[in-house]
């Protein structure tokens, strides 16, 4: 069975050969055009996953070769939204704007992501709940995750999803923690503030020749690591696949005082810091040791949440 993305999947009873249920194929999950694929039923308008049954079978529209979209032009609902239009649910907008970000038409990113333009134009302007698999292929084509399209939780902290069912923990060596730490990033500064209290700040940092350093402000929680054997600690969860990793840096805290070395801290700099206001100290810290963990599924399992 092949199909070509606007086809209609029929499925009909083997008794009578009457129509059950029929619904537009607005994604593909193969460029040859094979099973499965993402259909809108007609009856409900809601979008699923099928894998067809002997029951199925393909009713073809006139296209181009299988897995192609032949639309030139971009849909009308690309134009600003007129009045009374149903509003985005919060999954269009996030893929409305990294779609933009990256600078394509709706066509260009309906193509790379192997589905119907008028079923993008309908995500991005109505509440939808599309599938895993349709966010899987939306984040590659659009450079980004499934977990960022669906908010990545905003107002909820990481490791809401269900743990996989065999998950595999394991230490990761001095080189892979310091690929993790990357350029820069948002990482967690454990202190003893003043008055004798543990504290664990959040503070945006960056790597510049293998030191860790971030800007607080003299006297701020963070600014109580100067001169102390400091701990920073950098991780990502991702809940869509119940994996993550976090590194931990050990080594001592100093201030950067030397005028040559902030100036040239602050030209390094990535960002400001997220936090905003006066943030003109900049606190630096060398590891001495670097530990981390990651989890993986175990051999053999689907890298996916259960």
């Amino acid at each position: 069975m092949r199909a070509h993305l606007g086809d209609q999947l029929v499925i009909e009873s083997p008794a009578t050969g009457a129509a059950r249920r029929d619904g537009e194929i607005v994604g593909l999950h193969h460029e040859d055009g094979t099973p499965p694929y993402d259909v809108r039923w007609s009856d409900t308008d809601e979008v699923t996953l099928v894998f067809p049954g002997p029951d199925a079978h393909v009713r073809h529209l006139d296209h181009g070769p299988p897995g192609t979209d032949t639309s030139e032009a971009e849909p009308a609902s690309e134009a600003a939204p007129q009045a009374g239009a149903p509003n985005p649910g919060d999954v269009g907008r996030r893929v409305a704007v990294e779609r933009r970000r990256h600078g394509l038409s709706r066509g260009e990113a309906a193509r790379r992501a192997r589905m119907s333009p008028d079923y993008l134009a309908y995500l991005e302007e109505h509440p939808a709940d599309p599938t895993v698999a349709t966010l899987i292929r939306l984040a590659d084509a659009l450079g980004t995750t499934v977990t960022a399209l669906r908010g990545a939780g905003v107002d909820t902290p990481p490791g809401q999803g269900h743990a996989l069912l065999h998950p595999h923990l394991r230490d990761l060596t001095p080189e892979e923690c310091r690929t993790l730490l990357s350029t820069h990033g948002v990482g967690r500064i454990a202190v003893t503030t003043p008055d004798g209290r543990p504290a664990i700040i959040p503070v945006n940092y960056e790597i510049v020749d293998d030191d860790i350093v971030f800007r607080t402000a003299p006297g701020s929680a963070a600014a109580a690591a100067v001169g102390t054997d400091a701990a920073f600690e950098v991780d990502h969860m991702d809940d869509a696949s119940s994996q993550g990793w976090s590194v931990l840096a050990v080594g001592p805290a100093s201030a950067v005082t030397e005028t040559a070395a902030v100036r040239r801290l602050v030209q390094h700099a990535h960002t400001a810091p997220w936090a905003g206001g006066k943030r003109e100290m900049w606190v630096a810290i060398r590891p001495v040791r670097l530990t981390g963990r990651r989890i993986t599924p175990a051999d053999g399992q689907a890298a996916t949440g259960h």
